[in-house]
């Protein structure tokens, strides 16, 4: 091995690179090294260097093995990398020989050697770290869970030594975590120290791998999607949440939960403007949304992928009976229970057509926070104006790991565009009102809410075949009539989704590629990348369905478009041909879904395979 034990000498042969690396830290579910490892992402942050970290958690309480792994960008790239770390920090005895060998050659190990470990447990092309990190809190401490807790502090402390970390950001983060109990900062920043000074006695520092003071965060914020989502829900005027505890989606309406505490509550009498209820399952949750909706609120529910098989029914009463509803599903790897702290983005079609029958639901798209908050928001304007259920798709990705997004904008004269409802006073001069009556050609009909007139509007809805004027028929002529409306609603909705955003090659191209969602990232890093070795493309990210416009000529413009995507099948790709017609010859299937977020280096060296690619460059 490069270096062992207790010793390492710069320029030893390992990794050289400042801000620009790969941290993983391997942990025991229940440690307590959340909080430590989430200071380190944090202190990098505020070091003004770009950085995104990773949860990666199995789907137990408390026990089995989890990681958490930080990429350090000062490019600003926020896409998980691919590969191996370039520093392990080995804190789990039962990963340990996976952890070493996914090490990066070259890479380094950082690990606790108070009990010395055999040669044959490490690698002879890494730099082995050893810290007596036990040893150091068993003389500090007698209490059991303090000399837990603080080891993971200590052990902080020693990496920053080692990495050159900014001690003074740390303990304004510890001052910050603790505010108002001093006596737990001290005890902290004495931890920390005691790791520093270890290493700085012990060991030539720093190793190969170091940050430096930089600018690359600049303005934007640090945030998860399920956060910025539930915000954008109450700014988007959502006053009633049902919903039933799932992995990833949970957090969402937690979120929410606190916001509306903080934000919904008068002043004046302290009654809360809101409800919120945890419904016995996912059926019954969707089942009080619709409800709510139905009495002229703007309600929700957070679900994933199985509570989405268990809403089918009702998301196809509110499809039929035409009742806004906003669902957002935080997708994970399926189907059934599949992996719950996997991502993917697999409930694309599921939710394109929920439902028995004939059904075409809308989709909204984010690929970060910002467009979680933003079209968490404008989501609920779409259910009211089509009258219909609205699918904002975020995935574990997005929903569960903070990420760096820029702030935040709200324009304080928007009001909520609660699209056609007649009013008393054009029920009483008699306006003609017929429930299901398509007055002006884009396939939405008025609507009223119950109780808005004594004796006309509508009081009751049916998910059975109608008329136009909300009559109970099985005519066919009536039936089919009220499918097609439904149909031109969707078509009307083409205008109304966020349309997809091109990106043109620095070169003309008749090669494109298509995405969605948490890809973004990836792609951006990955077509980097490609054009460095002359293949250029034509980016074009979908941010809704039904497609615009937009999209159909994109595909048309290429000879062939990649369609970059996070599940087995390619549901987005399948959507394309279905609904454009489009040739499936001329769309490149590029997909990922072993559970872990797509990478650059993936989607790189898929396009680079494909012979599409080497007979464009011959």
């Amino acid at each position: 091995m490069l270096q062992q034990i207790d010793r390492v000498a710069k320029g030893d042969g390992g990794l050289q690179r400042v801000n620009d690396f790969v941290v993983k830290f391997a942990n025991v579910n229940g440690s307590g090294s959340a909080s430590a490892n989430a200071l380190f992402a944090k202190a990098v942050l505020r070091m003004g260097i770009a950085a995104t970290p990773r949860n990666i958690f199995p789907s137990n309480i408390q026990g089995l093995p989890t990681w958490y792994e930080v990429r350090i960008s000062d490019a600003g790239h926020l896409a998980a990398r691919g590969g191996g770390p370039d520093l392990m920090v080995a804190m789990n005895p039962q990963t340990w020989d996976q952890d070493v060998k996914s090490i990066e050659p070259g890479g380094y190990l950082f690990y606790d050697n108070t009990k010395p470990l055999p040669a044959e447990k490490f690698r002879s092309d890494i730099v082995v770290l050893g810290v007596p990190l036990t040893e150091m809190t068993n003389k500090a401490y007698n209490d059991s869970r303090q000399r837990q807790l603080f080891k993971n502090i200590v052990g902080l402390g020693a990496l920053s030594a080692l990495i050159e970390m900014d001690p003074a950001v740390i303990e304004q983060l510890l001052g910050e975590q603790f505010k108002g109990r001093e006596k737990l900062i001290a005890a902290n920043v004495q931890a920390l120290h005691m790791g520093r000074d270890w290493v700085k006695a012990n060991m030539a520092c720093p190793i190969g791998l170091t940050l430096k003071h930089a600018s690359t965060v600049g303005d934007r914020i640090f945030i998860d999607g399920n956060s910025a989502a539930a915000l954008g829900a109450v700014y988007g005027g959502a006053t009633v949440c049902a919903w039933y505890p799932i992995t990833p989606s949970s957090s969402l309406a937690e979120a929410f939960s606190r916001y509306c505490y903080r934000l919904r509550v008068d002043k004046a009498t302290g009654k809360n403007n809101f409800a919120i209820v945890q419904a016995e399952d996912e059926l019954a949750s969707i089942g009080m949304v619709i409800g709510a909706a139905w009495n002229g609120a703007r309600a929700f529910t957070a679900t994933s992928g199985p509570g989405i098989s268990l809403m089918q029914e009702f998301v196809g009463l509110a499809y039929f009976a035409e009742i806004p509803a906003v669902i957002f599903d935080v997708q994970r790897a399926g189907p059934s229970t599949g992996m719950p702290t996997r991502t993917q983005q697999t409930d694309i079609t599921i939710c394109a057509y929920a439902s028995h029958g004939d059904t075409k639901h809308v989709l909204l798209l984010p690929e970060d926070p910002y467009e979680c908050f933003t079209f968490g928001a404008l989501a609920f304007d779409l259910a009211d104006r089509l009258q219909t259920p609205i699918f904002v798709m975020l995935d574990l990705e997005i929903g569960m790991n903070d990420r760096l997004t820029k702030p935040f904008d709200w324009d304080d004269s928007r009001r909520m565009d609660r699209g056609k409802v007649m009013t008393a006073e054009e029920l009483e001069a008699g306006k003609r009102f017929g429930r299901y009556l398509d007055v002006d050609d884009d396939g939405i009909a008025y609507r009223t809410l119950p109780g808005t007139h004594p004796s006309k509007g509508a009081f009751f809805t049916r998910g059975t075949s109608k008329d136009r004027m909300a009559r109970y028929s099985e005519e066919g002529p009536d039936y089919q009539e009220n499918m097609e409306r439904l149909l031109k609603k969707h078509h009307t909705a083409r205008l109304m989704v966020p349309p997809a955003i091109e990106r043109k090659a620095e070169k003309p191209t008749r090669l494109g590629a298509i995405y969605y969602g948490s890809t973004s990232p990836a792609i951006a890093e990955a077509d980097l990348m490609l054009a460095e070795q002359g293949i250029h493309l034509d980016l074009l990210r979908v941010r809704g369905f039904p497609f615009g416009d937009e999209v159909a000529s994109f595909i048309d413009a290429h000879d062939h478009v990649f369609v970059v995507e996070q599940n087995r099948d390619g549901q987005l790709r399948s959507l394309l041909v279905n609904e454009l017609e489009i040739d499936p010859k001329k769309l490149g299937k590029v997909v990922h879904y072993d559970g872990t977020p797509i990478s650059a280096r993936f989607i790189a060296g898929a396009i680079a395979a494909s012979p599409v690619i080497e007979k464009a460059i011959a």
